[in-house]
């Protein structure tokens, strides 16, 4: 028999584990900001976080960080098989599970999130740089590249829409 959980619970299971893990709307939205500010003309936060607002509101999306961020926990709590916990704890280079289901994400908005995707993973913009620090006891192999994509398809999302408002006004 297959069990239901509703799409609210999901939602705030969502949410609620992103502020957990240190990572707030407002700083994806620095991220996606950052992203396309140069495109979009008098772009706001308030925008951007709305942005990602919509992309967190995504099932796939939800499912992608909440699988990925359990791996997080689960490799800082030791509590991952060999070879997998230390491949994970130390967010090897050559694991690219993280980035595949980072993918997942952006998959929902086109080609120019993979675009986004791919420049600030490799900048570490904002929250990613700290994401991607380490030093600390915290594991975030999954989770840096996971608030990567949700600010990417943000950035995607602002940008399909700035371009449809340009069209709109064009004709």
């Amino acid at each position: 028999m297959e069990s239901f959980v509703p799409s609210q619970t999901i939602h705030e299971a969502t949410l609620n584990i992103l502020a957990e893990r240190g990572v707030s709307i407002h700083a994806i939205a620095q991220i996606t900001k950052h992203l396309q500010d140069p495109y979009i003309p008098n772009l706001t936060i308030a925008m951007c976080e709305e942005s990602i607002h919509h992309v967190l509101s995504k099932r796939e999306v939800q499912n992608a960080i909440l699988t990925g961020v359990e791996l997080d926990i689960l490799a800082e709590e030791k509590r991952l098989s060999t070879p997998i916990q230390a491949i994970i704890e130390s967010d090897e280079s050559l694991y690219g599970v993280d980035e595949i289901l980072a993918l997942s994400i952006l998959n929902i908005y086109g080609s120019i999130g993979y675009t986004n995707y791919g420049y600030v993973d490799k900048i570490k913009y904002g929250i990613l740089a700290d994401l991607n620090d380490h030093s600390s006891k915290r594991v975030h192999t999954f989770m840096d590249d996971l608030v990567g994509a949700v600010a990417a398809a943000a950035a995607s999302r602002l940008a399909h829409r700035h371009r449809t408002d340009l069209e709109e006004q064009q004709s």
